[in-house]
This record gives C-alpha cells, structure tokens and sequence, in this order.
C-alpha cells in the first residue's frame, strides 16, 4: 500500500492528538483465555493483559472488522446481490439465497448477530469488488489503527495459515469501532429483523443479552483450532470497557472478572480541561479535554509538568504537558500557543478522517 506523504503541519496535528500511552497495571487476577487484554476504550490504557500482543487465530471476532469497513463505506442503503460464493461459504449461515437483493446493512446485521460467512461474503464482494479486494482493504485499516500483529486473509475468519491478530490488536479495533454509532447501535441489539425475512435475527453474543448488565456490544467466534474468541464493550459508571480474549474455555466469566475488576479498581479522572490556561505569565492553548483510568492511590499521585519548545516551533505547538503518577509516566499532550483558527481545525480533521477514519475531536 502507498502511505501519504505528510507536511510537517499535519506531522505536528497528528503527534497532537496521539497522546494517549498505554499503562499496564499488574492485578492479581485469573483468566481461562491464553490470550486476554482489559482495554480502557477513551485513553487506550491497559488495564489488564496475558500474553495479548501474540498473533493469533481469532475465528470470527474477524467480523468486527468486516463490519466497521462497510459502515464506513457509505452504502448501507444499497441492495447487495447475492452471489453463489456467499451462498456456499462453510460455517456460520443467515441462509441467503443466490440472487437474493438484500440492504447492506441488514447484512451487517447478519454478520454481527448471527455470525454469517455468507453475509462475510456478501459484505466484501459489495464493498470491496471481490473477497481479495476486501480483504485488501482490512489489512489497510489494520495498518493505519496500529494493529501492528494482525494479517487478514478473508472477511469472515475462518481459519487460514496467516490469519491473526493479538488480543490487543482486537481491542484497539473495537475501541475504534465502537466511536461509530451505527455501529454501536447494530453491536448493541439483541434481534433485528431483515426486510428480507420473516422472522428475527437474535444475537449470539450471551454477554449481552444474558449475563451481564453493562455489556454494550461484542463478537463471539469460535472454531476447533482458535477455540472460543470474544471481543466485548462494557459502560459503568461513565467509563467503558474493552475485553478480549483468545482461546478461552470460559470466556463468558473471563469477562464479566475483568469487567468488575476494572470497574472496582479504576476511575476515570478528567487529567485536563480544553481551554487556554496561564503558566509562568503565559497564555496557552489545550486542545482538548483528557480523562484517564486511574487507581485511586495513582489519582493521589497525579503531576502535570509542562515541556517547551526552546527555540523550536513547530507550527502553533508550544510544547507538552506530560501527566504522572509518582514517576509512571500515564499521558502526554500537545500544548499550543493559541486556539487554531477553525479553518484549520476542520481541515486537519477532514484530512485526518480521510487517511485514518478517525474524526480527532469536535469543535
């Protein structure tokens, strides 16, 4: 894939908004899964980790994927035909028939409730002109959120010799899906009924329509070499949650102890508030608002230190204010001279949404 070349203006908007570095916590707690990952989903903190950052099999939380690519397209009005690959795709069915018009999105639906192959490979022909093409474009997105230890090879996660992900990759994804409100909205249903059907779709996910209350959305998957996988999102207290785990006999309970773990152990704490604040005589500019999962001996321990640019300017940036607990480093953020002018803003934010599918923050 040919990257973009950028500017040193859109260098320093893209340093600006990554500020976000992953702290591991160490906690005393046990898990089923040989690949597991607590996610705060607004910092990317990690709370919780086993093994996480290991390619491997992910059956078909693969789907997630699948499914963020074509909500993003832009044509989940359009009617999908259906074609003899989708129709004898092995695994998981919604039972189209060849020919058969569909509305993407019920696809969608299809893929995420039911766990379809077919409707994997409706999905990927639709949007992506072929199952290769498509599994082109998931490797794409993969490469721009970081998912640095995934390969994918198809759009529904059967299992192929190169197809992998780490459970850390899958929580970033989720992360990042989960900031789409079709999305959330779809993850989230426990039924939904196609036009194309007389009867409804119920979710697989159990988490969510059976065992835990704050569970908001998630991907079963299973298959004899993967095992089970679970991708899931949970919202308590206003703080929501990614779980992973990868070949876990229990998962269902993995999830609901890490979930409870983090909600008993972490707060999330608004570190800084967007606006301009004054030091040493100065007026500067914080672009945005930080809140940050913390410990409540770390929330005692929080220092704000701000670094500037000696004689360095890089374009509006001021410098970086860097945000500890005791000497654990937690976050660092841009500081800017002065507000960008909103032209500016909007434009880096289309550029930014245009290379990453990530809108950076509102104005």
């Amino acid at each position: 894939m040919k990257k973009p070349i950028l500017s040193s203006l859109c260098l320093a908007m893209i340093i600006s908004l990554l500020i976000i570095k992953p702290v591991q916590a160490n906690p005393n707690l046990s898990v089923s899964a040989e690949h597991a990952v607590l996610l705060d989903s607004e910092s990317g903190r990690v709370l919780y980790e086993k093994d996480a950052y290991k390619a491997s099999l992910i059956a078909s939380t693969t789907k997630i994927m699948t499914a963020i690519i074509a909500i993003e397209s832009g044509k989940m009005e359009e009617k999908v035909k259906v074609s003899s690959r989708a129709v004898h795709t092995e695994g998981s069915s919604i039972y189209l028939t060849e020919n058969e018009k569909i509305p993407l999105k019920d696809l969608v639906y299809g893929l995420m409730l039911r766990s379809g192959n077919d409707s994997a490979v409706a999905i990927a022909e639709h949007v992506g002109g072929s199952v290769e093409g498509f599994t082109q474009m998931m490797n794409e997105k993969a490469l721009w959120l970081g998912m640095n230890n995934s390969n994918f090879e198809n759009p529904h996660g059967l299992d192929g010799e190169e197809h992998l992900s780490s459970a850390y990759d899958l929580a970033l994804l989720m992360a990042y899906s989960m900031k789409n409100e079709t999305f959330r909205e779809i993850t989230g249903s426990e039924s939904f009924r196609s036009e194309n059907r007389d009867y409804a779709w119920m979710n697989k996910n159990k988490l969510l329509t059976k065992y835990y209350a704050p569970a908001n959305g998630g991907k079963t998957g299973y298959t004899k070499k993967a095992g089970r996988t679970l991708v899931s999102s949970a919202e308590k207290d206003g703080m929501e949650l990614i779980a992973v785990t990868l070949n876990a006999p229990d998962d269902w309970n993995d999830h609901q102890r890490m979930f409870e773990w983090g909600f008993e152990n972490f707060e999330s704490v608004k570190l800084q508030s967007e606006g301009t604040v004054e030091t040493n005589g100065q007026s500067y500019y914080l672009p945005r608002d930080i809140y940050f999962p913390l410990t409540v001996a770390e929330k005692e321990k929080v220092k704000a230190t701000f670094y500037r640019y000696n004689g360095v300017e890089q374009e509006n940036m001021a410098g970086m204010r860097q945000f500890k607990a005791g000497e654990i480093p937690l976050v660092q953020a841009s500081v800017w001279h002065e507000r960008p002018k909103r032209s500016l803003i909007s434009g880096m934010k289309n550029f930014l949404g245009k290379i990453t599918g990530v809108v950076p923050w509102s104005t």
